[in-house]
């Protein structure tokens, strides 16, 4: 596998995490950045993820991780900043951290392949993409994810 495969292999695994989430979630494409031999691609959610549905979203991801195969390798228990990190049968590492004012982030992590070229993600944007430069906080809302109390 050379980086141009494993660029697209990580755009699908995130592809498919943000199939996952129900309701969909506005979201940017991140840095990608290169290594001697592997790379790392970046999503950044810029829905409102409210402190009172974080950890709905986090456990959507983590179902869908592990039915998808991947092996939670790590769990940051923490009300500001959770994250889990996983792993794909293949070697590609995956996470979801949240940040700085409840920003989600996710990072796939490539194992080490051949140099070679490395493509532009091929799913667009949901929205502004921010790819090579800064990321805004999230600027969405969404009656679910952005809720802040039961009564939606």
């Amino acid at each position: 596998m050379d980086m141009e495969e494993a660029a697209y292999r990580a755009d699908a695994m995130l592809d498919g995490t943000f199939a996952a989430v129900r309701p969909a979630v506005r979201w940017t494409h991140g840095e990608t950045t290169v290594g001697i031999c592997d790379l790392t691609r970046r999503r950044a959610v810029m829905t409102e993820v409210s402190e009172y549905r974080r950890g709905a979203f986090l456990g959507v991801v983590d179902r869908y991780w592990r039915r998808a195969g991947y092996t939670v390798k790590s769990v940051h228990v923490s009300k500001e900043f959770p994250a889990i990190y996983a792993q794909a049968p293949d070697g590609f590492a995956i996470s979801l951290s949240v940040g700085a004012r409840g920003q989600v982030y996710f990072e796939v992590d490539t194992p080490c392949v051949e140099r070679s070229a490395v493509p532009r993600p091929r799913t667009p944007s949901d929205g502004p993409d921010h790819q090579g430069g800064p990321v805004p906080w999230p600027n969405v809302r969404d009656d679910f994810w952005s809720s802040s109390g039961a009564a939606v």
